[in-house]
């Protein structure tokens, strides 16, 4: 028992959001799907529908299956805590919220069918993470491999495959990754005491 006092909820927003996707997944297998349709996925409703703005949130918490879920966490837990320490957990907790509500009302105009799933959220950490580093005027070359790899494969699948909603989720993840990335550091580098003399002056 004295072990589990050492234990600590390091990354609240990170935990806090694959808990609700876990608890989202466990309800959508025990309803057989309706928790799913009803809250955790974004398809096109009335804007009337109070429940087409929860969906609009939801979707990112909603998965298909356990695969599906694992697959998705494993890339915000790995990448979710470094960038929650970095940029504070409000900011996190809006860019999560922003690429949630770009991603599905994109969804809701362009395809007439259902979106669910973290994807869009994993990629805008995987570019996200790359730019962590970047200092005034450089461009990391880790960016660039990674938009090419990341980015470049979702935006061959999707013209190649018949079925392109989440290329394209992926794809907007990733762009909203870039510009939170180049936002977050030119806000952080203009706050910055110069480094001329001594510290602060």
């Amino acid at each position: 028992m004295k072990y589990l006092k050492n234990i600590r909820y390091n990354s609240p927003v990170i935990l806090s959001f694959v808990f609700l996707s876990l608890g989202a997944l466990i309800l959508g297998t025990i309803t057989k799907g309706l928790t799913n349709r009803m809250f955790f996925s974004v398809y096109r409703s009335s804007l009337l529908n109070p429940f087409t703005y929860i969906r609009l949130f939801g979707h990112v918490l909603g998965h298909s299956d356990l695969q599906h879920f694992m697959g998705n966490m494993t890339y915000i837990l790995l990448l979710g805590p470094i960038i929650e320490e970095k940029y504070t957990s409000k900011n996190l907790l809006e860019m999560i919220g922003i690429t949630a509500v770009v991603t599905g009302v994109v969804n809701m105009i362009f395809f007439d069918s259902a979106l669910l799933g973290a994807s869009g959220i994993a990629f805008m950490f995987i570019i996200l993470s790359s730019i962590t580093g970047i200092k005034d005027g450089e461009i990391p070359l880790t960016l660039i491999i990674v938009v090419i790899f990341f980015l470049g494969q979702q935006v061959i699948q999707g013209i190649t495959q018949h079925d392109n909603i989440s290329q394209l989720t992926h794809i907007i993840g990733g762009v909203l990754g870039i510009v939170f990335g180049l936002m977050l550091n030119k806000d952080e580098a203009s706050t910055s005491p110069h480094q001329d003399g001594l510290p602060g002056l």
